[in-house]
């Protein structure tokens, strides 16, 4: 592809994402404002999610979900130029980080969720689990939030595009490339870090599990082609890169300076059913 015709594809194929920094509060956070770490406004009625998983001490049991994140849906209405996403209520983020799973196995379901709380007069901080492992608690961080231009993985595009060529026009038209695994972000396309995942999300959810050859040679053959066009109605829905304290006390990386990507059905994401999401962690 000549250098004319990439950049007509990034004008063609460009979302709206929404990146997400943070940084040490000045202020103690009010219950109900955007946040990373700290602690989840939940409802009176919240039962705290666990997830039964091998961590990597090699013992299975049972876990409470790390609280990644919440996010204020009116703080991001300005940003979210597409309208995927309601303008008011909280959307909250947890994941096993002890077990850490993949996503690759039909069996990891239940280590990552996600809660639309529409309602957020009613909520109310809930207490950390007093089982949680110290290194799954993420300190409270601020946010701050930034819209951006978001472009697919070339890989996504053709097989014959330069990718050098593709990242430098993609740079000059405004992206950002994540470089170390740090990005942060709602909706847009995900920073691809081994290849593309909508059609692993498709064929996971079905229950196929998706880590050989082997367990792609036990799709049927008839359910194929369905799997290949139902996964283009998966969609990024958050991206978390490494989490760290600007003191350096606390890390929480994926993998070697990875991501993990919850991923939502379009037709979900309108109808407002966040039960479905399905998370994949990538890394080098």
């Amino acid at each position: 592809m000549t250098e004319a015709e990439i950049r007509a594809k990034i004008d063609e194929l460009a979302r709206n994402e929404i990146r997400i920094s943070y940084g040490k509060p000045e202020n103690p956070l009010s219950v109900t404002a955007s946040r990373i770490g700290g602690r989840p406004a939940v409802p009176a009625d919240f039962v705290w999610p666990e997830y039964t998983g091998e961590g990597y001490d090699d013992v299975t049991k049972s876990r409470p979900l790390s609280f990644l994140a919440q996010i204020n849906l009116s703080d991001i209405a300005e940003y979210d130029t597409e309208g995927l996403l309601p303008k008011t209520g909280i959307l909250s983020f947890f994941y096993e980080y002890i077990s850490s799973c993949w996503g690759f196995d039909p069996a990891d379901k239940g280590c990552s969720r996600v809660y639309y709380f529409p309602e957020t007069d009613v909520l109310t901080l809930a207490e950390t689990p007093e089982e949680m492992d110290e290194e799954a608690v993420i300190p409270e961080h601020e946010v701050k939030f930034e819209q951006q231009i978001s472009v697919p993985d070339p890989s996504c595009i053709s097989h014959d595009i330069d990718y050098d060529e593709y990242w430098e026009c993609s740079a000059e038209m405004g992206y950002e490339p994540d470089e170390w695994g740090d990005v942060t972000k709602l909706l847009g396309y995900p920073d691809v870090i081994q290849n593309p995942m909508e059609n692993e999300c498709e064929r996971v959810t079905r229950g196929y599990r998706c880590g050989s050859p082997e367990d792609y040679a036990k799709i049927p053959e008839s359910e194929k082609a369905d799997i290949l066009e139902k996964a283009k109605d998966w969609t990024l829905l958050f991206q978390m890169g490494t989490i760290e304290t600007d003191d350096g006390h606390y890390e929480m990386m994926f993998g070697d300076c990875g991501h993990i990507y919850f991923w939502i059905k379009k037709s979900d994401l309108q109808s407002l059913n966040f039960d479905n999401v399905w998370l994949i962690l990538q890394c080098g």
